[in-house]
């Protein structure tokens, strides 16, 4: 995911160092035809250098917060930087840069030139420094990002035995909850033969009584 992000700042850094030579060589050419086209190259390179900035934003604004405000930070720099080239490069290509080109030329003849070699070296070095800076805050934040992911997939794995768990328990009870069912419809109906026994027994008692006072009525009235 920050790889997209970290191809895109390397392209930038490779394009904002060598731009920074070319508005350098650019204020001290005197041919017009070689300086219009230093020109339109400069241009050109920093067209791209837009085109890179808002590929940037768009990468990171699409990642995850902890990784993005990392890389909007770094953002913020890349465009500080950009409108840096901007304004160098409006400087040396406006109506007077030749003649104030010519005069700095001039007055500071071979030192400029190393000057200039030296602040080079220097945005190189810064724009060097700041890729791995980020290099390294993404692997930071690469790592953070791993951990964060085996302590939800340990999570979810948790909450998938705790899921296990209730649903045994849950057949458990309908296991019980079914033999309790079971045990009701044998009470039940042992509860109806129990009645139907006892007027049953009843019922034999009753005739027999009926059948002993009958006979001794019928002794009785026969004598």
């Amino acid at each position: 995911m920050s790889e997209v992000f970290e191809g895109y700042e390397r392209q930038y850094c490779e394009l904002s160092a060598n731009l920074s030579r070319k508005c350098s060589s650019a204020s001290v050419i005197q041919d017009l035809e070689q300086k219009k086209q230093k020109f339109s190259e400069i241009s050109s390179g920093i067209d791209e250098a837009d085109v890179l900035i808002r590929k940037m934003d768009l990468e990171a604004r699409s990642l995850q917060p902890g990784v993005k405000a990392i890389l909007l930070a770094k953002l913020r720099e890349y465009k500080a930087d950009l409108n840096k080239l901007k304004k160098e490069f409006k400087r040396i290509s406006s109506p007077n840069a030749n003649q104030a080109a010519h005069d700095e030329l001039m007055e500071s003849g071979m030192a400029d030139v190393h000057s200039v070699s030296a602040e080079q070296r220097d945005r190189l070095s810064m724009s060097v420094e700041r890729l791995n800076q980020s290099s390294d805050r993404i692997k930071e934040s690469r790592r953070t990002v791993l951990e964060t992911e085996e302590l939800g997939i340990s999570i979810l794995e948790d909450l998938h035995q705790q899921r296990q768990t209730l649903l045994h328990a849950h057949n458990k009870l309908y296991d019980v909850d079914s033999a309790i069912d079971k045990s009701k419809k044998v009470l039940t109906t042992m509860s109806r033969r129990i009645t139907k026994n006892k007027w049953i027994a009843i019922s034999v008692i009753v005739a027999l009584v009926l059948a002993i006072i009958l006979i001794l009525y019928y002794k009785i009235s026969h004598r």
